[in-house]
C-alpha cells in the first residue's frame, strides 16, 4: 500500500496537471475534451483526498500524544519517560473514576480527585457531592477543545483564546480603513485626526453536553477505551451546539454568530433564490476592503451543498472556477480564494445569507478554563443498568469588527 507521502505526491502531481490544463487552454481553447479531462482529474484528486484524510487522522493522534509528553516534561522539568509515566498515572485515575466512581479509586487516587473537586468548587461556584463533579484532567480537556476545532469549521478559522474567568470583557474596536496621512508644507503645522475607538462586549455562556448514558457493561469492559468514547460523544454534542451558534447565533442569550455579525456584500438578483453566479462571487470578494483581503486568514465559508454548486460555476471563458490545491500550503480555491466548509452555514434558499467572505480572524472565540464532567449514579440510571455523564463548558463567540472585515452574499428573496 502506498505511504501517505506517496499519496500526497500523487495528489500534488494530479493537481499540477489540472492547473496546467487550465493554463494551457484559455478562452476559446476550452472545450468538451478539456472539460472531460478536468472532470477525470478532479475525481481522482477527491478519491485520494479521502484516503489521505483518513491516514492523517491516525498520524495526528500519535503526534498529539508525543506533544503532550513533551509539554508535561517541560512544565514539570522532568524527562520524557517520567512525563509519560505521570500522564499514564493521570489517565489511570481518570479512567478508574469513569468506570467506578470514587469508591473505585485507591487512597492515592482519591487524593487526586479531591484536589480536582476543590478546583471545581472554585471554578463553577457550586457544591459537589460524593459522586459529583470532576474537573477533567488537563490533557483530556485540551484534547476535547482541540477536537472541537475539527467540528464544523468556525474554530479552524476564527481566533481562539482562553481566559481564567468568564466575566464579560470589553474589546477595543476601531475602523481605520478610511484613515490616511497628509502632505505638510514647510513650517506648516500638521492637522489632527483622532482614531475613533469603541468597545464591544464579549460574553461567554455555559454549554451542556446533555446526559450521556453509558451501560455498566461498557464501563466494565477493559477492552473499551471509555475515555475516547466519552470524548467522541462530547465532541459531537458540544461541537454541534457551539459551531451552530458561532455561525448563526442571534446574540440574544447566546453567542453572536459570524453570519449575524457580517455586513451585506452582495445580494443576488431577482430569481437567484438558490444560485450564485461567478459575477456575484467576484462582487462579494471585492466588497471587502483590500486591507482585510490581504490577511492570511481571509477566505470564503459556505455549506457543502453550496460548494457542490460552486464547483459547477465557470468563468466568462467557460472554464471551471474550482482549482485543486497543490499541497497543504496551497489549498483548493474558488475564483482564487481559499474556502472553509461549515455545515451550519445556511444552504442557498430565498433570502439566505449563504456565503461569507472576509477576515475570519476578526471573529473571536473565548473558552473559559477547563471542561467540568459529572458522573451520576442515581436510581434513574441504576434501574436501567447505566451510569450518566454530563459535561459543562463555558465559551462565547463574536465578530469583533466595525470595519466590514466579514461580508455575506444573500440569495434573492424571490
Amino acid at each position: 500500500m502506498p505511504s501517505i507521502q506517496a499519496k500526497r505526491e500523487q495528489r500534488s502531481a494530479l493537481a499540477s496537471e489540472t492547473r496546467a490544463l487550465m493554463d494551457a487552454n484559455p478562452g476559446d481553447k476550452w472545450g468538451d475534451e478539456q472539460q472531460q479531462k478536468y472532470d477525470g482529474l478532479v475525481a481522482q484528486i477527491e478519491r485520494i483526498d479521502g484516503e489521505i484524510n483518513r491516514e492523517q487522522k491516525v498520524l495526528d493522534i500519535e503526534a498529539a500524544q508525543k506533544h503532550k509528553v513533551r509539554d508535561r516534561a517541560s512544565r514539570d522539568n522532568i524527562s520524557d519517560d517520567e512525563a509519560e509515566h505521570r500522564l499514564n498515572g493521570d489517565k489511570q485515575v481518570f479512567r478508574a473514576w469513569l468506570a467506578g466512581g470514587v469508591e473505585n479509586l485507591t487512597p492515592e487516587q482519591r487524593e487526586v480527585v479531591a484536589q480536582r473537586r476543590e478546583a471545581l468548587r472554585n471554578t463553577m461556584s457550586t457544591s459537589v457531592g460524593t459522586e459529583g463533579g470532576y474537573l477533567v484532567e488537563k490533557e483530556f480537556s485540551a484534547a476535547l477543545l482541540e477536537s472541537l476545532k475539527d467540528y464544523g469549521g468556525m474554530r479552524s478559522v476564527a481566533q481562539v483564546i482562553r481566559t481564567e474567568t468568564g466575566a464579560a470583557m470589553d474589546f477595543p474596536t476601531t475602523d481605520a480603513t478610511s484613515e490616511e496621512g497628509e502632505i505638510v508644507g514647510e513650517n506648516a503645522p500638521t492637522t489632527n485626526e483622532d482614531a475613533s475607538f469603541g468597545t464591544m462586549a464579549h460574553v461567554v455562556y455555559k454549554f451542556s453536553s446533555k446526559d450521556i448514558a453509558v451501560p455498566f457493561e461498557l464501563l466494565q469492559d477493559s477492552a473499551i477505551d471509555i475515555e475516547a468514547h466519552l470524548r467522541d460523544r462530547l465532541n459531537e454534542r458540544l461541537g454541534r451546539i457551539t459551531n451552530r451558534l458561532f455561525t448563526t447565533g442571534t446574540g440574544a442569550n447566546q453567542p453572536h454568530g459570524a453570519v449575524t455579525g457580517s455586513a451585506a456584500g452582495k445580494i443576488g438578483a431577482t430569481g437567484q433564490t438558490s444560485i450564485i453566479t461567478w459575477e456575484d462571487l467576484i462582487d462579494l470578494v471585492h466588497s471587502v476592503d483590500p486591507a482585510y483581503r490581504r490577511s492570511a486568514s481571509c477566505s470564503l465559508m459556505f455549506h457543502d451543498n453550496t460548494l457542490r454548486e460552486l464547483k459547477k460555476l465557470k468563468d466568462n471563458d467557460g472554464r471551471p472556477l474550482w482549482l485543486p490545491g497543490i499541497d497543504v500550503a496551497e489549498p483548493a480555491t474558488i475564483a482564487g480564494q481559499r474556502y472553509t466548509i461549515n455545515q451550519d452555514m445556511p444552504v442557498m434558499a430565498a433570502g439566505a445569507k449563504s456565503v461569507l467572505f472576509g477576515d475570519f480572524n476578526r471573529y473571536l472565540i473565548r473558552d473559559v478554563m477547563q471542561v467540568a464532567l459529572f458522573r451520576m449514579t442515581d436510581s434513574a440510571y441504576t434501574k436501567k443498568g447505566q451510569v450518566g455523564f454530563l459535561a459543562f463548558m463555558r465559551s462565547g463567540g463574536r465578530l469583533m469588527d466595525v470595519g466590514g472585515a466579514l461580508k455575506h452574499y444573500q440569495n434573492a428573496a424571490s
